[in-house]
């Protein structure tokens, strides 16, 4: 279910909604093709392992938030937009969004240079945008748009329809950007969680590409959350297993099915049309109906479920949320 529930029996990665990363899109700023819009969104507003409810506040101020870019094919970040969010204080956080970029890109950390300081986070339906130069920012609850039947899912791939996500919440992290800012065209995307545990951090949760960590990753799912792009060919065996299993590929088959899964990066190139899987990825593409081919060979081709209609015509472009302060 894209990558909501990452975590071990579809929990949150270390136990923590806040940590768990959801989704990544990158897309052309609509009427601008001098910018781009790249979206990290996080912490599902509803549990299903046990269900319920998640926390109130949207982000943990123990936690970094980053975005990785790499710019030379060699999946290792070479640009990073890092968030950070203050403690609440009386239900008011603020976020502060870095940048950093060569060799400080790849490693782990906080430091960069700063592009938005302060910024308010959204409670409320009224998404509050901090404008900083030729950035826009914006973090807080928003309507999930990703749709999927979960249930469906969950009862052996056999859907209804009914798309789980079409009253839930989500908590976004939403960056408009000058393209030159990006370093080049033909660019690998990805996102990832990182918890201070005991004043070191310790990566929670990464991925790129929807749906595949959540269904592929079995026992090695600790493993795979924790790890690098660049290191993801450790994987392809308990990838192409999984294949195996699920469409009945054979081995051959499943394998070279697996390689083309992995690395787990997003690839963009902010001068084409976005369009999932080719070239980044909108809040409107269907990466359901791409992903469940690939996961069936073919013997399922779709949940019935299409995106939602409460998208906004403007940044941050993700709907009001169903249930807010005000």
């Amino acid at each position: 279910m894209s990558h909501h529930y990452s975590g071990p029996d579809f929990g949150f990665p270390h136990g923590d909604a806040r940590l768990d990363l959801t989704d990544l899109y990158a897309f052309p700023k609509p009427g601008d093709a001098g910018k781009s819009i790249l979206i990290m969104n996080v912490h599902p507003s509803a549990s299903v392992n046990p269900p319920g409810f998640t926390a109130a506040d949207p982000f943990a101020p123990d936690a970094l938030y980053e975005l990785k870019i790499d710019t030379d094919g060699d999946a290792v970040a070479d640009i990073a937009y890092r968030v950070r969010f203050s403690a609440s204080e009386g239900g008011t956080l603020t976020a502060t969004l870095r940048r950093v970029e060569g060799i400080q890109a790849a490693t782990t950390g906080d430091s960069g240079q700063a592009i938005v300081q302060g910024a308010p986070v959204s409670m409320g339906r009224e998404a509050r945008v901090t404008d900083a130069g030729d950035y826009r920012f914006f973090a807080g609850w928003r309507s999930d748009p990703f749709f999927f039947d979960t249930q469906g899912a969950l009862n052996n791939l056999q859907f209804t329809g009914d798309d789980f996500f079409a009253d839930k919440d989500v908590c976004s992290i939403a960056i408009e950007l000058p393209n030159s800012e990006l370093g080049r065209q033909d660019l690998g995307l990805w996102a990832r969680t990182l918890h201070d545990v005991g004043g070191k951090w310790i990566q929670a949760d990464r991925g790129a590409r929807p749906q595949q960590a959540v269904f592929l990753t079995g026992a090695e799912n600790a493993d795979y959350l924790a790890g690098e792009p660049a290191d993801d060919a450790r994987f392809v065996a308990v990838f192409a297993h999984s294949l195996q299993h699920a469409g009945g590929y054979t081995p051959q088959d499943a394998n070279l099915v697996a390689r083309r899964l992995l690395p787990d990066i997003l690839p963009y190139d902010p001068k084409r049309p976005a369009c999932f899987p080719d070239n980044g990825r909108t809040l409107t593409d269907d990466a359901v109906d791409v992903f469940l081919p690939i996961l069936t060979n073919g013997k399922v081709t779709g949940d019935k479920v299409g995106p939602h209609s409460d998208l906004l015509g403007e940044f941050p472009y993700l709907g009001r949320p169903h249930k807010a302060d005000s």
